[in-house]
């Protein structure tokens, strides 16, 4: 019997900590391996996985924010605010105030009964008397330190986990900067840990070459089904909802690997049936329509920046405009989302001749090779420069390989744009 009361948005926490439907993985021991980094580790640790596979969730669970800094690299402007924030953080104080008095002091004293020959005085002076003078000056000297100079000290002293999230948004001359600065904190032992997509997990590396050797990278792989449907077979009970396993197999089948997916599957559900809480007589969910739920987060996740992806660039004149097979009509940009839609692809990078192969079967005049590679580079850099989303996909035009960053934007490409019948 169902006693205690849980609210569906503290079971089901896309995007957030779920405390109650949190899975360490334990298979993998990924808190165990991450735990080294207290230890006198004397390495950079580097956490990599794909957007939203869980490697925040993981880090936060060993490296508790109110006793860690945290850094976020997507919010990244300039190294000099990076240093005051992780200043903040530690609770520093940039500017130093020392006070100095600088005077002198003159007196003379005359005893009863003296007779000096420095200052003629006539006849015995009886009693005692001191005349003095005293100058005194404050001044007030302000020593200021550099806020990165105060972190380093600090850091090496305290020994307080510094973690960047999303290492790889701060720009390349950044990284190597920071990457300089953290060296001696590094090889004093210090916890610093850095979050990065995995294609560009050797960026520290790259960016300074004396850490070669100095880096432990820790992978956080893509999810397996049964790791996915562990969250549903947890949270469910705790709502007293019995949901069958055809409808939990779906979810970890669409979810691209990805737990955030998984837990907003669930809590969707969940609304879709008007669950707010635990409810008092068990419900029973055997089925349900699949599509319409999974269409629905589809416009929720990756909408947006698919149609800025769309839109492509300013220019001056109108595109081409082509005709699909099916009757519609779109340009260049929309022609390259279309053909990755038709691919359907997961958290893997794209092959560019499938690509092309794909875009040549939607349209009899497709476009030439390097039409579509300035396209994509295009795509990429208004990925990386949008303030309201991560960047969805990372076009590496020397090797010609198109990678899928995000699992919002591939699940998009599957459920939020229709090519062909399902």
């Amino acid at each position: 019997m169902q006693t205690q009361i849980y609210r569906t948005n503290k079971v089901f926490v896309p995007g957030g900590l779920p405390k109650l439907t949190y899975n360490p993985r334990n298979s993998l021991e990924l808190e165990k391996h991450l735990q080294k980094a207290n230890d006198n580790l004397c390495k950079l640790v580097m956490v990599t996985g794909s957007t939203k596979s869980g490697k925040t969730v993981l880090t936060k669970t060993v490296f508790d924010k109110g006793k860690s800094v945290w850094f976020d690299g997507g919010a990244f402007s300039t190294e000099d605010e990076f240093w005051n924030d992780v200043a903040d953080q530690l609770d520093l104080s940039i500017g130093e105030s020392n006070t100095q008095t600088e005077g002198s002091t003159n007196s003379i004293a005359i005893a009863a009964g003296v007779q000096t020959s420095l200052f003629p005085i006539k006849g015995k002076i009886d009693g005692s008397k001191t005349n003095g003078t005293t100058n005194s000056n404050s001044i007030t000297k302000t020593a200021k330190r550099s806020a990165k100079g105060l972190v380093i000290e600090a850091l090496n002293e305290r020994q307080t986990p510094l973690v960047i999230d999303d290492f790889h948004y701060i720009p390349r001359e950044s990284q190597g900067n920071i990457v300089r600065a953290l060296k001696a904190v590094i090889y004093e032992g210090a916890p610093v840990i850095f979050l990065a997509i995995p294609h560009r997990r050797l960026d520290a590396v790259k960016v300074e070459r004396e850490m070669t050797g100095r880096v432990e990278t820790i992978q956080v792989p893509a999810w397996e089904a049964e790791e996915l449907c562990a969250i549903a077979r947890v949270g469910f009970p705790l709502l007293n909802l019995k949901v069958s396993d055809t409808i939990i197999d779906s979810f970890a089948s669409e979810a691209i690997g990805s737990p955030h997916l998984m837990q907003e599957f669930c809590r969707e559900l969940c609304l879709t049936n008007q669950i707010e809480e635990t409810v008092t007589t068990e419900l029973v969910i055997g089925t349900a329509s699949m599509d319409e739920l999974f269409k629905k987060v589809a416009v929720g996740t990756g909408k947006i920046m698919f149609d800025k992806l769309s839109k492509g660039p300013r220019q001056r004149s109108d595109r081409i405009q082509r005709t699909l097979k099916n009757g519609q009509q779109t340009d260049i940009y929309g022609l390259v989302l279309r053909g990755l839609a038709e691919l359907k692809p997961g958290m893997e990078r794209v092959d560019y001749e499938e690509l092309r192969t794909k875009m040549r079967d939607l349209t009899e005049k497709p476009p030439a090779a390097h039409e579509i590679s300035r396209v994509l580079e295009h795509m990429s850099n208004i990925a990386s420069s949008d303030e309201s989303s991560t960047p969805v996909l990372d076009w590496e035009k020397e090797d010609r390989i198109l990678h899928i960053t995000d699992p919002f934007f591939a699940y998009y490409l599957r459920w939020g744009i229709d090519i062909t019948p399902r």
